[in-house]
C-alpha cells in the first residue's frame, strides 16, 4: 500500500493513489485488496494484517523542516524565494532591529528596578516578522508572551508597549496586568494572558465564529510554545480545530526550552508537528530562524485556513535569551550552545545578509537605524516613567457592568483608609479622580 520515495534528501512514505482511494471507500460491502480485507469500523478504515507490529516514534521518518535561506542569507532554491517588495522587506528587518533594541533596554530597565518583569525575544525575531508579514491586518491574533515583533509589525508603537510595561495611565490595560502582556483591539490583537495554552481553545472558538459568518475573509492565528503544547487545552484546541474545520493557524514556536525544561524532557515523538496529521490538521514544519521560510509557510497556511482547512505550523527555533528576568538559563544549558545560536543561526543576521545581497541595505544603514531604534526606546522609557499611574479606583472598575455590593464595600473601605492615611502613600504619582 505504501512506497518509499526520496525527495530533496528526505524519505517520505507515499500512498498508492489507486489503493488509498479504495481504502477509504464509503461502500458498505467488505473491501478486498490483494487478498487483504479492509476493515470498516466507524472509527477507522484500515487493512487487517496477520503480523503484529508495535509502532513507536522511530517507525516513521521525521517531518522535514522547510527553509529558504541558509545561515549566510543565500537563497537555496530560487523558485522558493518569495516575491516580497522592497518596502515590506525593509519593514520586516527594521521591526527585528527595533525589537532587539527594545528587548535590550527594557531587560536592563528591569534589572535597575524600573519595571517589575520582562521577557526578551532573542532568537525568535524571524518567526514574528515572517508570520506577521504574511497575514492580513484584519486577521485576529492570539499571542502568548513572546510575539512582541508581531505587535510591532502590526503597528503598535514602542511608546504603547513601554507604557504597558510601566503600567502608567496611558497603558490600555490601566496598569492591571504584569509587563509584556500586551493587547490592542485596534490592531486585532487579543490581550495576552499568563496561564499556558488558555488562548488556544479561545482562538479556535473565535475562528469557528468567523466560519459561521457569510463571505468570511478573516482567519485566526494562535501562537504558543512547545511547552504549552503539553497542556490539556492544547489537545482540545487541535482536536476542535480539525473536527469543526475552523479557519485557524495554530502556530507553535518550538524554541527548545519550556523555562528550564528542555524539549527532550517535555515530550516523546517527532516534536509537535507530528500531532497534526494524527488529528487531521494540515501540517507544516518550518525553520523559525528563516523569516522568508516562515513567510511562505504562513502565507500558504492562510490560504488553507480560509478554505476551512485548519493548519498546524511548528517553527523550529532557539530561545537565545533567558526565559524571563526571573530565570538564569546558564544554570541548565552551556554557554557554548547559546553562542552557537546567537552567531551561526541568527534570524537577524540571515535577513540582513539577504538584504545586503539584494543591494537594498548596507552597514551604514544598519548602524544608523540601530541608533534611531535605541533612541526611540530610551525616549519612550523616560516619558513613561514621568507619567502618573492610573487612579486607584481603576482596580475596582471595568470588571462588572454593574459593580456588585461586595466591590462597592471594598472601594468605600479603601476610600476611607486613604482619607485617614493619605500622607502615608505617594498619591501624587496617581491620576486624580
Amino acid at each position: 500500500m505504501m512506497a518509499r520515495a526520496l525527495r530533496n534528501g528526505v524519505t517520505f512514505l507515499r500512498f498508492n493513489a489507486r489503493r488509498s482511494t479504495r481504502l477509504f471507500s464509503t461502500h458498505t460491502r467488505p473491501e478486498i485488496e490483494n487478498g487483504i480485507r479492509i476493515a470498516e469500523f466507524p472509527g477507522a478504515k484500515a487493512p487487517y494484517v496477520t503480523e503484529l507490529n508495535v509502532l513507536n516514534e522511530k517507525t516513521y521518518d521525521p517531518i522535514p523542516i522547510y527553509r529558504v535561506l541558509d545561515k549566510n542569507g543565500n537563497v537555496l532554491i530560487s523558485s522558493e524565494e518569495p516575491n516580497i517588495d522592497k518596502d515590506t522587506l525593509l519593514n520586516m528587518y527594521k521591526t527585528m532591529i527595533q525589537l532587539y533594541q527594545m528587548d535590550k533596554i527594557l531587560y536592563e530597565s528591569q534589572r535597575q528596578g524600573r519595571i517589575s518583569f520582562y521577557m526578551t525575544n532573542y532568537g525568535e525575531e524571524g518567526i514574528h516578522v515572517g508570520s506577521a508579514a504574511a497575514l492580513s491586518p484584519e486577521d485576529l491574533v492570539f499571542a502568548q508572551y513572546r510575539e512582541t515583533g508581531v505587535l510591532l509589525y502590526r503597528g503598535m508603537t514602542v511608546t504603547e508597549l513601554v507604557n504597558q510595561c510601566y503600567g502608567n495611565h496611558e497603558d490600555s490595560g490601566k496598569g492591571r496586568h504584569m509587563p509584556v502582556h500586551y493587547g490592542s483591539k485596534q490592531h486585532n490583537i487579543v490581550t495576552i494572558s499568563s496561564p499556558l495554552a488558555t488562548q488556544m481553545p479561545q482562538a479556535v472558538g473565535a475562528a469557528y465564529a468567523y466560519k459561521r459568518q457569510p463571505a468570511n475573509e478573516r482567519c485566526v492565528i494562535c501562537y504558543f510554545g512547545e511547552g504549552a503544547a503539553s497542556e490539556g487545552d492544547a489537545f482540545a484546541a487541535l482536536n476542535f480545530a480539525a473536527t469543526l474545520e475552523c479557519p485557524v493557524i495554530l502556530f507553535c514556536r518550538n524554541n527548545g526550552y519550556a523555562i528550564s525544561t528542555p524539549s527532550s524532557e517535555q515530550y516523546r515523538g517527532d516534536g509537535i508537528a507530528s500531532r497534526g496529521p494524527a488529528l487531521g490538521l494540515q501540517t507544516i514544519r518550518v525553520d523559525g530562524t528563516d523569516a522568508l521560510a516562515v513567510y511562505n509557510a504562513v502565507r500558504r497556511a492562510r490560504e488553507l485556513a480560509l478554505q476551512n482547512k485548519p493548519v498546524l505550523i511548528e517553527a523550529m527555533a532557539y530561545r537565545v535569551g533567558h526565559h524571563s528576568t526571573s530565570d538564569d538559563s546558564t544554570a541548565y544549558r552551556p554557554a557554548e550552545e547559546i553562542n552557537k545560536w546567537t552567531t551561526e543561526e541568527s534570524p537577524i543576521n540571515k535577513l540582513r545578509l539577504y538584504l545586503e545581497r539584494k543591494g537594498i541595505w548596507d552597514a551604514e544603514s544598519d548602524k544608523a537605524f540601530a541608533k534611531e531604534a535605541r533612541n526611540s526606546v530610551v525616549r519612550s522609557m523616560q516619558e513613561a516613567e514621568r507619567k502618573q499611574k492610573p487612579h486607584w479606583k481603576e482596580m475596582f472598575e471595568d470588571v462588572y457592568y454593574d459593580m456588585p455590593p461586595s466591590l462597592q464595600k471594598q472601594m468605600k473601605q479603601m476610600e476611607e483608609h486613604l482619607k485617614k492615611y493619605n500622607e502615608k502613600y505617594p498619591m501624587n504619582q496617581f491620576q486624580p479622580e
